[in-house]
């Protein structure tokens, strides 16, 4: 029922390193919940469902603590009902989890051959004679993927993660949604094995595509937490990438550069649970504080929140890929596993890859100028509102979880040969090549397995950067440079929180430039004097975007079922005959479906079974046109 291998316990670290720094945030941050007895009990449930989830060895076991994890997070979604918006996001997350949930679970009942009690090593013998292999990784795909929130799965993440406390959307963010990859990654290895060269390049475009969105509608987001929830789509897909070129490589036979793939998307998942945890932290404190989770509402709280300000630039830092952060180490390791691609022939690979490295390093850029614009905005300039201007610094149980996860973010960077030791351990049970001696074979160093690939370590660049910074400083001190402190000018006038960059504004060549996507609706508000259209006192310039996905494909289908509900309806109250003739060729088709994926394909049978099912649907359904 429960296994305690390599990978398992490598994920029960990874809890421990999300979880210890988040329970003391959370309780610091209790005083921000209303109904505390409702929140503990579901956010202790949340942890422990985590880890069964993470040691189960069965899919029985499996699916029952992957259906706690998913209820337990939805009402925790729900400690703040009162508050606009949330039970819209609790029900689109209720949903969309249970989406997810159908798939895995026909995944299990299809591999396990409708023994659940079967273990994970046992599924991958009934999954080899399964005549189609590449319906089993769909069903992966749409289970898992959807709850880690890739394109086009995505819209409840910039739902449920502000709507949730901010101690949850850290759990939820940084931890959650990686243990939706632990599921993909174990079946993966334990029962699809060996992959196919299209799946590979599936999930290599997903994670492409993934990242680039994700990214976009990050910076036209001016709610925080929306903002680092749409970073975590960007992040999902990084790892994605990694995912998709460690199964390539592994369909292509070149298990050293598989491993390589794999080991650097482990190391991803890791830092993004930590550097995003840490920024979900730190925003939460700024809204404990400021009771809005908008960006144009804040400015100025470097001065009255130094402690958050530091942990959010330094995972903003780290999230941006900026070296020496463990961001830029584990984005340095997926590079070069592209990179590490360049004599492979396949016309596909030829165009996928480089699409590919064109994305993550356009990702990359606009990672930068997104965080740039969220820690301008919030903490630098003048104060935007009253409640920025009296905002003071958390508790202290809220700053030692927020340090803590500082130190999670230290140490994945200057000791990032260790864990990478660890990663590779984690897979070779799972048949990958032991590489720990030729990625790391010293302490202070990562290589890389590809052809000519570079070499990074860590240590020096954090020791080459602290002689920089302390070279300009004794230089400074030496030649005596002084520094004067004035009022900005501002031409005659007098400086004014009105007079500042917003968000809005900082994001706009971008928002421009990408406008066949955000499709943004700008609305312009103006206070007249006396009604002169050219004289106003005061001037609001709005611009709201609605994502692409969620305007179309979600919007489209929810049309197009209450179109079928009410047919539907019709047919129940008002004509029952073909109402019952409708049901009756449902289940024909349904037998059918079952015949063609339970057994092996024949031509002759389907044809016959279509003229059955098509002469039935005339005779039953459609009838006599007079």
């Amino acid at each position: 029922m429960f296994t305690f291998d390599t990978l398992s316990l490598l994920f029960v670290l990874f809890l421990a390193l999300g979880v210890v720094p988040n329970i003391f945030y959370a309780w610091g941050y209790m005083d921000h919940i209303e109904r505390k007895g409702h929140f503990l009990v579901h956010y202790l449930s949340f942890i422990l469902s985590m880890l069964g989830v993470v040691l189960s060895n069965t899919p029985l076991a499996f699916l029952f603590f992957w259906e706690i994890m998913s209820l337990t997070s939805w009402q925790l979604i729900l400690a703040n009902a009162h508050e606009k918006g949330t039970l819209p996001a609790a029900r689109l997350y209720f949903f969309m989890t249970h989406f997810g949930f159908v798939f895995i679970l026909l995944f299990f009942l299809i591999t396990s051959d409708g023994n659940l009690s079967l273990s994970f090593s046992e599924l991958h013998a009934i999954a080899a004679h399964f005549p189609y292999p590449t319906l089993l990784f769909f069903l992966l795909v749409l289970g898992f993927l959807s709850k880690a929130g890739v394109v086009p799965m995505h819209v409840w993440l910039p739902y449920a993660h502000p709507a949730a406390p901010s101690a949850v959307s850290a759990l939820m963010s940084g931890v959650m949604l990686k243990i939706a990859l632990y599921g993909f990654l174990r079946m993966l290895l334990e029962v699809l094995y060996p992959w196919h060269l299209e799946w590979g390049v599936v999930v290599l475009i997903i994670g492409a595509i993934s990242s680039l969105i994700g990214v976009l509608y990050a910076l036209s987001e001016h709610d925080m937490k929306a903002l680092l929830a749409n970073h975590s789509i960007e992040n999902i897909g990084i790892i994605l990438i990694a995912f998709g070129m460690g199964m390539i490589f592994g369909s292509l036979h070149l298990p050293l550069l598989s491993a390589f793939a794999f080991i650097a998307g482990l190391y991803h998942i890791f830092n993004h649970m930590s550097f995003k945890s840490l920024l979900f932290m730190s925003a939460g404190a700024v809204l404990h504080q400021t009771h809005t989770k908008n960006i144009e509402k804040y400015g100025s709280l470097i001065k009255t929140m130094p402690i958050t300000a530091a942990n959010f630039l330094f995972a903003a830092v780290s999230i941006s890929a900026l070296p020496p952060t463990n961001g830029f180490l584990s984005e340095w390791m997926i590079f070069q596993s592209l990179l590490g691609s360049s004599s492979i022939s396949d016309i596909i690979l030829k165009i996928s890859i480089p699409f590919t490295v064109f994305a993550l390093a356009l990702t990359g850029g606009l990672a930068i100028a997104c965080f740039v614009k969220a820690f301008g905005i919030t903490f630098l300039g003048l104060h935007r509102s009253h409640n920025a201007k009296h905002a003071h610094e958390v508790n202290r149980l809220m700053q030692i979880g927020m340090l803590s996860m500082a130190a999670v973010v230290l140490a994945l960077m200057l000791f990032a040969p260790l864990f990478l030791h660890l990663f590779d351990d984690a897979l070779v049970p799972f048949g990958l090549s032991d590489i720990t001696g030729r990625i790391t074979p010293t302490f202070w160093s990562i290589h890389s397995i590809a052809h000519n690939g570079g070499v990074v370590s860590p240590l020096f660049l954090t020791f080459a950067l602290a002689v920089v910074v302390f070279a300009l400083d004794y230089a400074a001190k030496l030649l005596g440079v002084r520094s004067r402190s004035h009022r900005t000018w501002a031409c005659g006038y007098r400086t004014n929180a009105k007079m500042q960059y917003t968000a809005t504004g900082f994001a706009g060549p971008i928002r421009r430039f990408f406008a066949w996507l955000y499709r943004p609706e700008v609305h312009f508000h103006k206070k007249t004097v006396a009604g002169h259209t050219t004289k106003f006192t005061s001037a609001l310039y709005d611009v709201h975007i609605k994502p692409l996905f969620e305007a179309s494909l979600y919007e489209g289908t929810k049309k197009a079922l209450n179109v079928i509900s009410y047919w539907v309806y019709r047919l129940g109250h008002f004509e029952q005959v073909r109402y019952g003739a409708i049901i009756f060729n449902l289940m024909l088709s349904v037998l059918f479906g079952y015949r063609i994926i339970a057994h092996h394909f024949s031509w002759a049978t389907l044809v016959l079974e279509a003229v059955i099912l098509i002469a039935s649907i005339k005779i039953l359904v459609i009838g006599d046109k007079e």
